[in-house]
């Protein structure tokens, strides 16, 4: 397996596929040269009422992408799938709390395999159990809209607890990455920035853009502006 880049100073834009073109999908990824990572939603229309794409495609995009894959595994029992999206050479992925059996096992299988590990919560999930196991993970994925679709409008509610854990892990010392996802644009970026995100996934704020790599940077600038 490649080793790992140095990972990007923060604040990260990880431009979302799901608002992509799927239909020219290297000519979109070509769009988003800019990016840090492109955040790649797994879907299997049980854990979530979608589907998206599987490891042949997530594989195909790994070998055409000029930035680093960040995998989102929105899916039922992620200790059988997740290993595999990580062998695939994903730099990260990130998979729910709320499915996995045993988080801190699955995430340590991901760090051998290669790949940074992420675990990811709903808006109503609490974040509180994951306190005393902050440096098994390397992101922790705070949800700002129901996982499922793409579109979404940022639901401001779920900033305190992204705020709780932010200032948890300064206090614990931990380099973990805290990322949003969900409604993220312009605006809304400002608030997550506040409230301690340093990595921000963004689908149409990006690939509705008539320059996404102007947007990438725009909202990158944004980000450090309100920077927690």
């Amino acid at each position: 397996m490649r080793p790992l880049h140095d990972p990007p100073a923060a604040p990260r834009i990880n431009p979302s596929i799901l608002a992509a073109d799927f239909v020219n999908m290297q000519a979109e990824l070509a769009r988003i040269a800019g990016a840090d990572f492109v955040h790649v939603d797994v879907m299997d229309n049980h854990f979530v009422p979608n589907l998206t794409f599987g490891p042949q495609m997530v594989g195909r995009i790994q070998e055409t992408s000029p930035v680093p894959l960040d995998v989102h595994l929105m899916i039922d029992a992620p200790e059988r799938w997740a290993p595999e999206y990580a062998e695939l050479g994903a730099a990260s992925v990130t998979f729910h709390l709320e499915a996995a059996a045993d988080p801190v096992a699955l995430a340590r299988r991901l760090r051998e395999i290669g790949a940074r590990a992420g675990v990811a919560v709903k808006p109503a999930t609490p974040l509180e159990n994951l306190y005393d196991v902050l440096d098994e993970f390397d992101q922790i994925l705070v949800m700002t809209v129901e996982p499922g679709f793409g579109g979404q409008s940022f639901m401001p509610e779920t900033m305190p607890k992204l705020a709780r854990l932010a200032d948890e892990a300064r206090r614990r010392g931990s380099s973990v990455w805290l990322q949003v996802d969900g409604g993220i644009s312009a605006s809304t970026i400002e608030i997550a920035a506040e409230a301690g995100a340093d990595t921000f996934v963004a689908g149409s704020a990006v690939f509705g853009a008539a320059d996404p790599d102007r947007a990438i940077s725009e909202l990158r600038r944004s980000a450090a502006r309100h920077a927690h």
